[in-house]
């Protein structure tokens, strides 16, 4: 398979850095843009906290749990034990080590540096060589709107509320005045453009939210390349997270069928695990079936390969 070109990867959530580790892996260094969701992104303890930006900032330095998906592997909790203690805010944590990425963050936002600045300069001190972007410099949180608690901020619906509340919709709010990276736009206007990967992320909390970023959609659309989204769902089942609850809370057959009409025209291919190979042929783009299950290291870079080969063949 050829190895020349750039890609673009959406990615938000355990899902989406795993594929971002795969196509990290499977391209030749520098050739590889992850756009990331900040929609998750929240103030903490008076510290900027970015969940999805530094997933991915872990996952490709190769510093993440690798049993958790998150966070930093051997990450120890003393601040959070001695914050307990104290009578502090404990339903968030923050471990030791990544506390300094959310202090020098913090404090270089306030410092009146963008926030796509301080995750390039940050990927590149942990020899990450990718361009991890965010989805737009402007703060866009996603409100959850549910039946039984009213419109929740992202993470008191995630993990304080532990997913439980019925969803009936979501607000990106402030994404109105937001506008795409210019890295982004540098990135797609290239003429080695390979493809553009939406990673098997959730499709409501970690793509709409940079897909509702004024412009992001139709610089996708216009680019030149394939775009190419992986399902999420398996079998009727969400790998992880709250991808089918939210489905079936929306009234939404939960299905990989789902997912490829919830992005509708934007795509030129669809990726489907072996488990929903029945749907090849009734969805309205075409569609490659592949293992795309990540438990192994080998496993992410298997579907990065088969993606890639996929999207090639969209562009041929």
């Amino acid at each position: 398979m050829s190895t020349a070109g750039r890609v673009l990867a959406l990615s938000g959530g355990i899902g989406g850095a795993k594929l971002a580790l795969g196509l990290y892996q499977a391209l030749p260094a520098n050739a590889l843009a992850v756009l990331c969701n900040t929609g998750d992104d929240f103030t903490h303890l008076g510290l900027r906290v970015s969940p999805d930006v530094d997933t991915v900032l872990y996952t490709l330095a190769g510093l993440a749990d690798r049993e958790l998906g998150w966070g930093l592997e051997g990450e120890t909790w003393r601040f959070m034990d001695a914050l307990e203690r104290i009578g502090g805010e404990t339903w968030f944590r923050l471990g030791d080590g990544d506390l300094a990425v959310h202090v020098e963050r913090t404090r270089r936002l306030a410092a009146g540096e963008s926030l796509s600045a301080i995750t390039a300069h940050m990927a590149a001190r942990l020899g990450v060589e990718a361009l991890i972007m965010p989805m737009c410099d402007q703060p866009v949180p996603t409100l959850v709107q549910t039946v039984d608690a009213g419109v929740l901020p992202f993470q008191e619906y995630f993990v304080k509320r532990a997913c439980t509340p019925r969803v009936t919709g979501f607000q990106f709010a402030g994404v109105d005045r937001a506008t795409p990276p210019a890295a982004l736009t540098q990135w797609l206007s290239r003429p080695d453009l390979r493809a553009v990967i939406i990673c098997p992320s959730n499709p409501f909390i970690s793509v709409d939210p940079a897909l509702a970023v004024p412009g992001l959609r139709e610089l996708l659309r216009s680019c030149g390349a394939p775009v190419v989204a992986v399902s999420p769902v398996i079998g009727g089942r969400a790998v992880k997270g709250p991808t089918a609850k939210m489905m079936a809370e929306l009234a939404l057959p939960v299905s990989a069928a789902s997912v490829a009409a919830h992005y509708g025209e934007l795509l030129h291919g669809f990726v489907l695990d072996e488990a929903d190979a029945a749907l090849a042929g009734t969805l309205n783009v075409p569609c490659r079936v592949t293992p795309t299950l990540m438990r192994r290291e080998a496993d992410k870079h298997a579907l990065a390969e088969a993606v890639l080969e996929f999207a090639d063949s969209l562009s041929g």
